[in-house]
């Protein structure tokens, strides 16, 4: 296990060393629902494209309540690095097995049991109706799956090691596509067989995972209180941030569903396509959350804020060149997904006003993870509910209004609802500047 201090060395070069890690395995991440979108449509037609680009939304909404959590064991854990307090290192981690075990369990059981009226509830078009209960009942079996490698990916990162997760990623990954070619190319099982191909490999990767940390501290596996309700108190809102964000997409989709099987395949591609795009920015501001959370533990403030600086630099040079090429050859983005002319058409037009948001993103989630860094999860997850229930929904249903038989103008909808956050983001920033810089010095909040 390969640690970096965070605390010391060049800010850009020790969060770029910390980000790389992060960022691909994060990318590799993002091709279970990438490889099932893509060999689906591939061998199969635009109703399994549809069903499994609604089934990997409403799976995506689960992943970001776990992420959310996780992350208030990784702020933790790094808080208390910077500390230099190893035992609560320890006790943090053994807290945080035994919290998301109990998570885990309940999460499954609404899943499996509701699935069937998720489904419905999402507006999913017939054609792709029985295909999008299946592949959501097959993964919602597999998320104890999803919070094992999740957890234990949160706790190394925590520590400063960005590199054995990628590993647990990696393998996972490999596994998936490799299924994914036998169950949907060869058995022809279509979106059934997308699901299982993810489950098995995020099973393969949970058990290698659970075997490590067991191997990592398996003394210090116990149920603390007084820290998995710190845990939570700083997880939980972020994964409601997440989880509603996510019920918007939801939102959003059932909106689009209602103008055809071509419109939601199409929304289907490009949710795709952005995901990959936020990755970068996403990673960046993964590593500036935790390289904040360890100099906050230190009390250096002003390496916090060049941390915040930094990744902000870095992740603009990934926004502005996903945006540019978006501009001008969609096309070669959307097609990768699906072979259906008027799909590659609808999502190529829906790209190009999305893509600006690839720009903005690289603001708002570097000042997000800032904040977060330093045990404040509240105030992100207020903006970002402001921008996303009373700008981005509403924005979205006008300009579908507008025009139905497009996704042009919808596309606009999220870089101006993310403008809004922004606009937020910068004025709080300013307020907490002052307030750190007359305190003088940086005591951690969560350390008592």
């Amino acid at each position: 296990m390969k640690e970096l201090n965070l605390t010391q060395g060049s800010v850009p070069k020790v969060l770029l060393q910390f980000a790389v890690p992060f960022l691909i395995a994060n990318v590799l991440q993002a091709l279970y629902g990438g490889a099932d979108l893509f060999v689906v449509g591939q061998y199969d037609d635009s109703a399994s494209v549809a069903a499994v680009a609604i089934g990997s939304q409403v799976m995506q909404t689960i992943t970001g309540i776990i992420l959310g959590i996780t992350t208030g064991t990784t702020v933790l854990i790094a808080i208390a690095i910077g500390a230099k307090d190893d035992r609560k290192v320890a006790f943090t981690i053994g807290s945080s097995v035994w919290l998301f075990s109990i998570v885990g369990v309940l999460l499954t059981l609404v899943m499996v049991a509701f699935h069937g009226q998720i489904t419905e509830l999402m507006h999913t078009p017939a054609e792709a109706m029985a295909d999008t209960k299946n592949y959501i009942l097959v993964c919602s079996a597999g998320i104890l799956f999803i919070i094992g490698y999740n957890v234990v990916c949160g706790i190394l990162r925590g520590l400063g090691d960005s590199k054995t997760p990628l590993y647990f990623v990696g393998l996972a990954c490999v596994i998936n596509i490799v299924l994914d070619f036998i169950l949907v190319g060869y058995f022809h099982w279509g979106a059934t067989g997308a699901a299982i191909a993810t489950v098995t490999a995020q099973g393969v990767s949970f058990g290698i995972a659970l075997w490590f940390l067991f191997d990592f501290s398996r003394k210090d596996i116990r149920l603390n209180r007084n820290l998995s309700k710190k845990i939570m108190v700083l997880g939980a809102p972020i994964a409601l941030q997440d989880a509603l964000i996510n019920v918007s997409f939801l939102i959003i989709t059932v909106i689009v569903n209602q103008m055809g099987v071509i419109a939601s395949a199409s929304l289907g591609v490009v949710e795709k396509i952005i995901v990959f795009a936020m990755l970068p920015p996403m990673a960046i501001s993964s590593a500036v959350a935790t390289m904040t959370a360890q100099n906050y533990g230190a009390g250096l403030i002003k390496r916090m804020n060049k941390c915040l600086a930094s990744g902000i630099g870095i992740a603009l040079v990934s926004g502005v060149s996903v945006c540019v090429y978006s501009q001008f050859l969609p096309e070669t983005l959307t097609a990768f997904f699906t072979k259906d002319a008027a799909v590659v058409a609808m999502a190529a037009e829906y790209l190009r006003g999305y893509s600006i948001d690839c720009i903005i993103v690289s603001f708002v989630f570097c000042i997000n993870s800032y904040f977060s860094g330093q045990g404040n999860s509240l105030f992100p997850m207020i903006h970002s509910l402001i921008a996303t229930f009373l700008f981005r929904i509403p924005l979205s249903y006008w300009f579908s209004q507008m025009d139905s038989s497009s996704l042009f103008i919808m596309g606009f909808a999220p870089p101006i609802s993310t403008v809004v956050s922004l606009l937020i983001c910068i004025l709080y920033l300013r307020y907490t500047q002052r307030k750190l810089y007359l305190r003088g010095t940086l005591m951690p909040a969560m350390s008592n």
